[in-house]
């Protein structure tokens, strides 16, 4: 079980951005569980953080498929610890004109970021709300929020933009990070 702060759950960790925060959860004290289509492709960064004393776990998770949002975030909360802070970075950062963009590809795009990023938001607050506490954060790119060519599929997925009613009318704090 976790010790220290509690469950960092990133969902969406890859070699960038997501390896940084595992490893500056991990250092500060959280057991980080990195959580990607391809757990195996996390494995060298859990030995890292493991030779250093340090909590870490990977798991292969398809974010966009509910049933396996929701048996991640019961198998962490019943055998790894309390999920204190979840974090969701996953997306598809498709560079197409739209004039060129197809449905298939807008979906897909939609799909991994906004659509995951509501199921793995949900699940998260599913079991903080109870204990009363718990950081929700999500990542995203200038793109996502102010467009830019060749970003038409990707400037709409902005996962964070449902939780801002919730939030404001549930008393909970979520903060999305736009990564410049």
């Amino acid at each position: 079980m976790a010790e220290g702060r509690g469950v960092a759950i990133l969902v969406g960790a890859g070699d960038a951005i997501g390896a940084a925060v595992a490893r500056r959860f991990a250092k500060g004290g959280y057991t980080v569980c990195m959580c990607r289509r391809d757990a195996a492709k996390s494995q060298a960064l859990v030995d890292e953080l493991k030779a250093a004393g340090l909590g870490a776990h990977a798991f292969s998770v398809d974010a966009r498929q509910e049933a396996e949002v929701q048996k991640l975030f019961a198998d962490v909360e019943n055998n790894i610890g309390p999920i204190e802070v979840c974090l969701f970075n996953a997306g598809s950062n498709v560079n197409k004109p739209l004039l060129d963009t197809t449905e298939k590809l807008f979906f897909k795009a939609w799909e991994l970021a906004c659509y995951a990023g509501f199921l793995v938001g949900r699940e998260a607050a599913r079991v903080m709300v109870p204990r009363g506490h718990g950081t929700i954060f999500f990542t995203g790119a200038t793109a996502s929020i102010r467009g830019g060519k060749g970003f038409a599929a990707f400037s709409y997925s902005d996962c964070a933009r449902w939780l801002r009613p919730w939030r404001a009318n549930s008393g909970r704090t979520t903060s999305t990070s736009c990564i410049f």
